[in-house]
């Protein structure tokens, strides 16, 4: 008799898992790991999570590491700002390094990062102030070394070292014992604990943290050099700028010497201070007073040229615009801007056109700032409008003249912020005769002018001209 054979029916297969994958920017959760995430745009931001179950946040309380302090029994004195000894740095911090600060300083290859962090540190030994650690994974000590003796940095109190690993830099600040440790760079150090190639999401962060930590528990003042990307922001992960105290951009073109350092987030001064340096042979020197850098030499008046005051941060600079017109031999009419906004040029270009009956559109236009200093702000409108009519006219502008003021579409002039500020400056340098739009001198502008300083309110760029060349 045969057997019936009976099905086997196979027990259902458990599925492992999938891991799932997050942004550590924006938080976004992909399908699969993707090396740009979708949603923000960030390169290498997306890591895997895991498959971990979701844990309930506990409401009981636990124990506190140290109790509630009133903030009036609290003393200021230990938190107070030290002066690194460099005037325009000090300027930008708020009056110095405050202990445990992290400054994250940022900026293009070659603008001069390290050269001003080792005249930083060698101000900081020679102010009696302790030892400074210079710790780099780009250079070696050797290098180093030749750019201390380059700009004078030489001081018993100075240490470098050369490191490209997280616990072989923090032994050196154990055995060191610093009052100051510089990182040069962010980007160049790695954990061996922490998995990823060096200037990774994952490295960046983890570094940053543990140097962050270091700071907070030695109260030692702690400045991060970071690499920036092509398109001029930080490379690594957002949460770097978090980490830290306060972000420094130094920024400057490569074939002028001025170099500018701003604030983008400060915890412990005003983040819209600006520092200017100037970049020499033997170093990287502080400018108190930049305005001579923005200005040429004229022993007589020249057409196509025009002063104004611009805002930089909280400090007023006075710059000069040019402007060249040509005639245009054929082809389509030229058009090359310099350290001004070309939206703005263009803009203002047209104004000029329809308001002041003088034709542009046919001829070369060249519109450039003296000094490497670049203006954006829509202030320096009447002294692009007045520079283009002079070169185009090819008469000269009265000497010692200030142009203040922005252009509207229908050729008004509109108020800006700060007049106050940009007239005292103007005045300090000795420029007599100051064209600023309507109602500045008021009390709503509160500019008071003096008998030595003329104050010409002009509505509209027509008048302006008219005033000026006739």
């Amino acid at each position: 008799m045969a057997r019936r054979s009976v099905p086997v029916v196979a027990a259902p297969s458990v599925r492992a898992a999938r891991p799932a994958y997050k942004c550590v920017e924006c938080g976004y959760a992909p399908p699969r790991w993707v090396g740009r995430c979708p949603e923000c745009q960030s390169w290498g931001s997306v890591e895997q999570a895991g498959a971990a179950a979701s844990v309930r946040a506990s409401t009981v309380a636990g124990p506190v590491t140290t109790a509630a302090t009133p903030v009036t029994a609290l003393s200021i004195l230990p938190a107070a700002a030290q002066p690194t000894g460099v005037g325009e740095l000090d300027r930008v911090l708020g009056g110095g390094l405050v202990p445990g600060v992290v400054v994250l300083l940022a900026g293009e290859p070659g603008v001069g990062k390290s050269t001003l962090l080792l005249e930083v540190a060698k101000q900081w030994t020679v102010d009696g102030r302790g030892r400074a650690l210079v710790v780099s994974g780009e250079e070696s000590v050797g290098q180093i070394r030749l750019r201390a003796e380059r700009i004078g940095a030489r001081h018993d109190e100075l240490f470098l070292a050369a490191e490209n690993d997280l616990s072989a830099a923090l032994g050196h600040v154990e055995a060191v014992a610093p009052s100051l440790l510089i990182i040069d760079s962010v980007q160049t150090i790695r954990c061996a604990a922490t998995e990823g190639t060096e200037g990774g999401v994952s490295q960046v962060r983890t570094v940053a943290a543990a140097l962050s930590a270091v700071a907070k528990r030695r109260n030692l003042p702690t400045i991060l050099v970071g690499h920036v990307t092509k398109d001029g922001s930080i490379a690594g992960p957002r949460t770097l700028e978090h980490l830290v105290d306060v972000v420094l951009s130094f920024e400057g073109e490569r074939h002028s010497a001025l170099r500018l350092l701003r604030a983008t987030k400060n915890r412990f001064g005003n983040a819209e201070e600006v520092g200017c340096f100037a970049l020499e042979e033997t170093g990287i020197v502080g400018v108190p007073d930049p305005s001579a850098m923005f200005v040429s030499s004229h022993r007589a008046p020249v057409a196509g040229t025009c002063l104004t005051v611009a805002m930089e941060g909280t400090r007023p600079l006075v710059a000069e615009v040019q402007a060249l017109v040509n005639e245009t031999y054929g082809g389509p009419a030229r058009r090359a801007v310099s350290g001004l906004d070309s939206s703005r040029v263009a803009l203002v270009q047209a104004v000029v056109e329809r308001h002041a009956g003088l034709r542009l559109s046919d001829r070369d236009l060249f519109a450039a700032t003296v000094g490497g200093v670049r203006i954006t702000e829509p202030a320096a409108d009447l002294a692009i409008a007045l520079a283009m009519a002079s070169a185009r006219l090819d008469k000269a502008l009265p000497g010692r003249v200030i142009a203040i003021g922005e252009v509207g579409l229908s050729g008004e002039l509109r108020r800006v912020r700060g007049l106050a500020r940009r007239i005292a400056e103007a005045t300090r340098l000795g420029y007599s005769t100051i064209v600023v739009p309507p109602d500045s001198a008021g009390p709503a502008g509160s500019v008071k002018p003096t008998s030595a300083v003329d104050v010409r309110e002009v509505p509209t760029l027509g008048v302006a001209l008219t005033a000026l060349l006739g």
